[in-house]
């Protein structure tokens, strides 16, 4: 589509949080060079690193913008410091793993300009490894967009728990979706501030699917963008499968059905979830030779979601107050469990 007909030209800022390999950030930022959307900025945050050379790095790329943290604040702050030095209209949160095609932006924009309800747009999200052997299969961070069961286990259209599907063009219609992946999710600015953007504690891992199910219960609607292409290195900041990803992902899962579910729902979910927590760190005790890291990364996990409790039930009366939809209709369609669904 010739965005030059569809849309007056928005301002788009690109954010990208970085913390080490200023080589993948510089095949990031030069794959985007040849974005042919503008009016186009990007701001790297460096999330502490304390690299004086990245300075010299960005300096080389025309309408990049540096913001130096004097510490790590994950994804989730690295960004949500990145929003607060934009103006721009719309919001890119973008890994520095990712390459792009040329026409990407110019997709994300054009769909959110036809429908002032979608806060949040996600591109196809494909395999950068597998690119680069001449194959089209779906990544794991997001794939064709991203969805959660009623247990509050997310999974995407492409992937699932038993892996990642090859790209055939089954998900190249555009769909309505739960959450759009933060290795490449395009936001209304005026949305993200007005939702209090990413949730600090989360850290990393699981802080956009939060932001996207408090969009929701907003009121608004979060898309898939198929047209747009976004290729994913993956596994930059935590390898899959690793303690500390376990933990996270344990961790902020909980903290974000508590935030979010209706209390019918936590009632009759929450229970369910602590006996699956268990068994999960059964699992991992039997899981190869960092087993009995990653079972107490489940057990540690538990014990902090217990720990930030006080201030998670804080959280909660604020995401309650925003309310425009209830679970029924949030959850319609979905299946009880990731595991059963066809």
């Amino acid at each position: 589509m010739d965005i030059s007909v569809a849309v007056a030209y928005p301002t788009v800022e690109v954010v990208i949080p970085h913390y080490r390999d200023a080589g993948r950030l510089e095949r990031c930022l030069d794959s985007l060079s040849k974005t042919r959307y503008r009016p186009l900025g990007i701001l790297v945050v460096d999330n502490g690193s304390g690299k004086p050379e990245l300075e010299k790095l960005v300096s080389r790329f025309p309408g990049v913008r540096l913001l130096s943290l004097p510490a790590n604040r994950g994804y989730a702050g690295g960004c949500n410091a990145g929003a607060g030095a934009s103006g721009s209209e719309y919001l890119v949160f973008m890994n520095d793993d990712t390459r792009h095609e040329p026409g990407w932006l110019e997709e994300l924009v054009s769909a959110a300009q036809r429908d002032r309800r979608i806060a949040a747009l996600q591109p196809k999200i494909l395999s950068l490894p597998e690119h680069e052997k001449g194959r089209q299969v779906f990544d794991h961070a997001g794939a064709a967009g991203g969805m959660i069961d009623r247990l509050g286990y997310p999974w995407c259209y492409g992937r699932n728990f038993s892996g990642v599907e090859a790209d055939n063009g089954q998900y190249n219609q555009p769909k309505e979706i739960f959450w759009a992946s933060g290795a490449a999710m395009l936001v209304r600015r005026d949305v993200f501030e007005s939702l209090g953007g990413f949730d600090d504690s989360f850290f990393m891992h699981m802080e956009e699917i939060d932001l996207c199910w408090r969009m929701r219960l907003a009121g608004y609607r979060v898309m898939s963008a198929p047209s747009s292409v976004v290729w994913h290195e993956g596994g930059a900041s935590l390898a899959q499968g690793s303690p500390e990803k376990i933990y996270y992902n344990h961790r902020n899962n909980l903290l974000m059905l508590l935030k979010n579910m209706s209390l019918s729902s936590l009632v009759a979910v929450l229970p369910v979830r602590l006996f699956l927590e268990g068994g999960s760190a059964l699992f991992y005790l039997f899981k190869g030779p960092d087993g009995i890291s990653c079972s107490l990364s489940v057990l540690r996990a538990l014990r902090d979601v217990l720990l930030r409790l006080p201030e998670t039930l804080d959280g909660r009366k604020l995401v309650q107050a925003l309310r425009k939809k209830g679970d029924r209709a949030l959850f319609s369609g979905l299946p009880f469990s990731v595991f059963f669904r066809r």
